[in-house]
């Protein structure tokens, strides 16, 4: 992210001291030194075709267990039904995984899918065609969202398509599992589109920021020789790959205050608190289980939600949230061990996020979708886990202004495979583009290449939400 910084020193909710961010909203554009960057316009579609509304995709990485979270099948056989049993939920009838207590109590607030499914059970292709709907040009719709609306929100500067990994939540997550390309790839589209990764880092980004002193913020030919010299060192490095979105965005992000929403620590503590899911780090003798245990820690998941709702108050249009772990077949996490810290982790930060949403107004504004690339095998192993099955897959819906406290389709006996109703990735793709443009509006949109507009005009959303 491209930061003013002042030299003040300030603690966070972690009690980590940072430098003070400044909102530099009064710098006049007149003059610049930065032509290239200002002259570059948004390719976005007219304001008619966008809504007003945001998508947050929680994605659980690896795999999340359909059985375990909504769909508990408790009248089969032991080696199939949810390993520790089922809650009830405000939904007569309905039953989810033990461990989702606060989303139980919601479930007036949410669509439940049972019948999600597409079939691959590889992490890479299935991720992808998750994020992506399969549409002809492989972006995924962060992506196609950005190709739309714009990169960036003409008026708070906010990057439109942004992904919030467990390191974006502070520096103490930076061990954390961060791995983000197949959820935000860009297909056939222009590198200008990538989600925005404000915990990206590296010596690019420290050499992005505007350092100044308290007494020179009025200087504004100072300010402005500041800014072009930050340009004349990534020119020069030649590492920016995508430089001049990646700059434009970043010089946004400085005129409009935008980093102001990147900041936690302007939070209430009380509702940072609500958040938090630090109680479900993971024991130390299960990190020794195996080397890559102790970076699927869902510690951060509360605070990357929170963060998710500041981007979205602040104009941002897609948000990708990343939380690892889920790949349970019990050679790192197993379902007996995993789900009392994933799985809690998930039911406090969504419950927050959806009560945060409610207080500010916000329910009918935001769509939130929790899934991830597939489900898992209905059979236990002898790991007490579950493998890889693209048969079945978890996929949760709230908010959006779309039709909530329902369940949406049925699976079998042993939650192996859709009985009723089912539900694609292509009906996916549609609810989360209905949501966000107005697809009649979109038609008529000459701005918007021919193979997008195919994919969104083409598919339809869930009927049963409509």
């Amino acid at each position: 992210m491209f930061t003013l910084l002042t030299g003040g020193a300030a603690r966070d909710c972690d009690g980590r001291t940072r430098r003070e961010f400044l909102r530099v909203g009064a710098l006049g554009l007149g003059g610049l030194a930065l032509p290239h960057l200002l002259a570059a316009k948004s390719l976005g579609a007219s304001n008619r075709v966008v809504r007003d509304k945001s998508v947050v995709l929680l994605f659980l990485q690896g795999g999340p267990t359909h059985i375990e979270t909504f769909d508990p099948k408790m009248t089969a056989p032991a080696e199939y039904r949810a390993m520790f049993g089922e809650v009830a939920t405000a939904l007569p009838g309905v039953t989810f995984g033990s461990h989702f207590s606060g989303l139980a109590a919601r479930a007036e607030q949410l669509a439940i899918v049972r019948s999600f499914s597409h079939g691959n059970s590889s992490h890479q292709p299935a991720s992808e065609l998750v994020a992506s709907g399969g549409n002809s040009t492989k972006a995924t719709m962060g992506t196609i969202y950005a190709r739309i609306a714009g990169a960036t929100n003409p008026a708070s500067g906010i990057p439109m398509n942004t992904v919030l990994t467990p390191p974006a939540a502070g520096d103490k997550y930076k061990g954390l599992g961060a791995q983000t390309d197949r959820v935000t790839g860009i297909g056939s589209l222009s590198k200008a589109y990538k989600a925005f990764d404000p915990s990206s880092g590296g010596a690019i980004l420290d050499n992005m920021q505007l350092r100044v002193e308290q007494n020179r913020l009025d200087d504004r030919r100072y300010l402005l020789t500041k800014l072009d010299g930050i340009r004349r060192e990534a020119d020069a490095s030649g590492a920016l790959e995508g430089a001049d979105r990646f700059q434009q965005q970043a010089f946004d992000v400085i005129l409009g205050g935008v980093s102001d929403a990147f900041n936690l620590s302007q939070e209430d503590p009380r509702l940072v608190a609500r958040y938090d899911t630090a109680e479900f780090e993971i024991p130390a003798k299960l990190k020794k289980k195996k080397a890559n245990v102790p970076a699927q820690s869902p510690i951060a998941l509360g605070k990357q939600m929170l963060m998710a709702r500041r981007l979205v108050e602040s104009g941002c249009g897609f948000v990708t949230v990343t939380s690892a772990g889920w790949d349970m077949h019990g050679n790192a996490f197993g379902i007996d061990d995993g789900m009392p810290l994933l799985g809690s982790a998930v039911d406090k930060a969504v419950s927050a996020f959806l009560d945060d949403l409610h207080d500010r107004g916000l329910s009918d504004d935001v769509l939130l979708v929790v899934t991830g690339e597939f489900g898992r095998t209905p059979r236990i192993n002898a790991k007490a886990g579950r493998d890889h099955w693209g048969a079945l897959c978890t996929l949760a819906l709230a908010g959006g202004g779309l039709r909530m406290g329902q369940v949406i389709g049925q699976s079998d006996r042993t939650a192996s495979r859709p009985t009723a109703e089912p539900v694609g990735v292509q009906d996916l793709m549609g609810t989360v583009m209905h949501t966000l443009f107005d697809i009649g509006q979109l038609r008529l949109d000459s701005s918007v290449p021919s193979d997008i507009a195919r994919a969104l005009t083409t598919y339809q959303p869930i009927p049963q939400l409509i």
